[in-house]
């Protein structure tokens, strides 16, 4: 009995079989026959915990409540401070068909309410029209202001208001040149992009930083041939601004993101598919080429009435859609109807800010929202915690 080996004091049990030394081959038998089993059968991986999502009706309550307050403090705060219940009150009066000709239904009715009901349907559709884009070309820093369409509709305006264009329309002259333009952007950005009939992503968004800073140009162009005495106004409207809001303007963008949003609730699903690419949604029995097309005409018309009435504003559509899905994830039926609540609820704290900032001066809209969606979407581009799939 030799004095190295281990197993040599140890008693054997009562009717077991001498278990013979295992010698250096039989080790490393054993230690490659386990090896052979944890490279077949790997450990199994830990699961991700799924980050926590606001239920829906939550998130529709909570933005409800936050757009009614941003817009109650619209319309209360400026160089004449009024109370929430006088605001309510004049809305009564003429809800009620029973004005009273006082300064506080001046204030409220003529210039602050219609002023703070234009923001809001602007930062619904310019959200809703950020959220579609993004799907269109599966990119999420993809929205109408960085792919030129804002800039192509500002053509189309700025053609109307200096030179006349379309002065047979009336009121819709503005809003149906705006949208011309957008239409016209879109169109050149799209065929642009394209590569062998495939589109390509990250070629898009390229494209479309060049042809805004194209349409820019010819925007400038026609400011400096236009009417020199408009050129003011025409630029701090390029700028963004609700300054010039009235009732007159309310319902065009409010039916274009009446009958944008009817459309795009009925294709959440296809929405979905095409999010996730081209030939998966063809293959869950989805007209592919036929969603895109209306996708396309949707967000041209919600870009370009949002332009008519504001002028180009950046960034809502960009950062918005981003921090809503970060609420209620990614299917669009539920980013949609919560995306209108908060892009209107941001529009109209934008707009409160720019007016309030460096009273009584204004300042434009865009500079605002630059401001507070940098840094926010630098934040959320860091963080990464989604992505619509590789590109191509």
């Amino acid at each position: 009995m030799s004095p190295a080996d281990p197993d040599a004091g140890a008693p054997a049990a009562a009717g077991a079989t001498p278990r013979p030394a295992a010698g250096p081959a039989a080790r490393h038998s054993a230690l490659h026959t386990r090896s052979e089993a944890a490279v077949r059968s790997p450990p199994a991986p830990r699961p991700v915990p799924e980050r926590r999502r606001i239920p829906l009706p939550a998130a529709l309550a909570g933005c409800t409540v936050l757009l009614l307050l941003t817009m109650v403090l619209g319309v209360a705060i400026g160089s004449v401070p009024l109370r929430p219940a006088a605001i309510w009150g004049v809305i009564a009066d003429h809800l009620a068909g029973h004005p009273h000709d006082s300064v506080a239904d001046a204030i409220v009715w003529e210039i602050r309410l219609p002023r703070v009901l234009l923001a809001a349907v602007v930062g619904a559709a310019l959200t809703t029209a950020g959220t579609v884009v993004q799907v269109l070309v599966r990119n999420s820093l993809a929205d109408p202001f960085l792919l030129g369409v804002s800039s192509g509709a500002s053509v189309g305006a700025t053609a109307v208001l200096l030179f006349g264009a379309l002065a047979s329309l009336g009121a819709w002259a503005i809003s149906i040149g705006s949208v011309l333009g957008a239409l016209g952007a879109m169109a050149a950005v799209f065929l642009v992009s394209r590569q062998r009939r495939a589109l390509a992503p990250t070629q898009l968004i390229l494209c479309g930083v060049v042809l805004s800073a194209l349409f820019e140009s010819v925007t400038s162009f026609l400011i400096f041939r236009g009417n020199p005495q408009a050129t003011q106004s025409v630029l701090f409207w390029l700028l963004g601004s609700f300054g010039l809001a009235t009732w007159q303007q309310l319902p065009i963008p409010v039916i274009a993101l009446a009958v944008a949003m009817v459309y795009l609730l009925t294709q959440g699903r296809a929405l979905n598919a095409l999010a996730m690419g081209a030939e998966p949604a063809a293959a869950l029995g989805i007209d592919v080429q036929g969603l895109r097309r209306n996708l396309f005409i949707v967000t041209s018309l919600m870009a370009g009435v949002a332009v008519a009435v504001s002028g180009i504003i950046g960034f809502v559509g960009l950062v918005i859609p981003h921090i809503v899905r970060l609420m209620v994830g990614s299917d669009h039926r539920r980013v949609l109807p919560v995306g209108v609540l908060f892009g209107a609820s941001f529009m109209v704290l934008g707009d409160l800010l720019a007016r309030t900032i460096v009273a009584p001066q204004e300042m434009p809209i865009g500079v605002i929202t630059a401001f507070i969606g940098a840094p926010t979407l630098i934040f959320l581009i860091r963080r990464r915690p989604y992505l619509y799939g590789a590109s191509g």
